[in-house]
């Protein structure tokens, strides 16, 4: 079964290498890069239907304007540049708390609480499969609260929870073999970080 699941993502791919030939180009990409307003125009019926476009024609070539008069900078440029340090310090900080944050170390280890909670050998991947498929809801889930709390309420709350949650499987995994009912609770605070990671960071 697992070497089909694992083959079904080339489905999706095989289905857009279909339809892309008979998608529009951007009509942005087109004005922009290309310089090429007819096929903007064209590219635009075909994505809106008929109609006067002239507005969002204009956006486009506002944006172009503001493009052309905004200097690209270099990587190091970007370093040296103190107007954009703290803006550099920020993604610099949420990347590598990203990259620290402990869901490698979940992944790699969950197979052991699994087989440590007495779950089947069989069984095992398909609770694996359920904590990918919780990240992918949560994410899902995060695409909502994002407009309604802010990128920041999610990113301290969603770290908050994770850490709360690392601390008390901490906990459950060092008392395991004293109490038979702290492998389940283990594997309970596995599905909640993920859930956690999936809707902050």
């Amino acid at each position: 079964l697992w070497p089909w699941l694992l083959a079904s993502s080339g489905l999706s791919a095989l289905v857009q290498l279909v339809t892309l030939p008979f998608f529009p180009d951007s009509p942005s990409y087109l004005l922009i890069q290309k310089g090429n307003e007819e096929a903007c125009r064209k590219a635009i019926r075909k994505l809106w239907g008929e109609g006067d476009h002239q507005a969002e024609i204009d956006d486009i070539m506002k944006e172009k304007a503001a493009m052309t008069s905004t200097k690209s900078l270099r990587v190091f440029e970007i370093i040296k540049e103190r107007s954009l340090r703290w803006q550099l310090y920020i993604l610099m900080t949420v990347m590598t708390t990203l990259q620290l944050c402990g869901i490698n170390a979940i992944y790699f280890y969950s197979f052991e609480v699994f087989r440590t909670a007495k779950f089947e050998e069989y069984l095992i991947p398909y609770v694996s499969l359920g904590i990918g498929l919780c990240e992918c809801l949560s994410s899902i889930l995060c695409s909502t609260l994002i407009d309604r709390f802010g990128r920041k309420v999610l990113l301290w709350g969603g770290y908050t929870l994770m850490c709360s949650v690392l601390a008390l499987l901490t906990t459950t995994l060092s008392l395991q073999h004293q109490f038979f009912w702290m492998h389940f609770f283990s594997v309970i605070l596995i599905f909640l970080f993920v859930i956690f990671y999936g809707i902050g960071p």
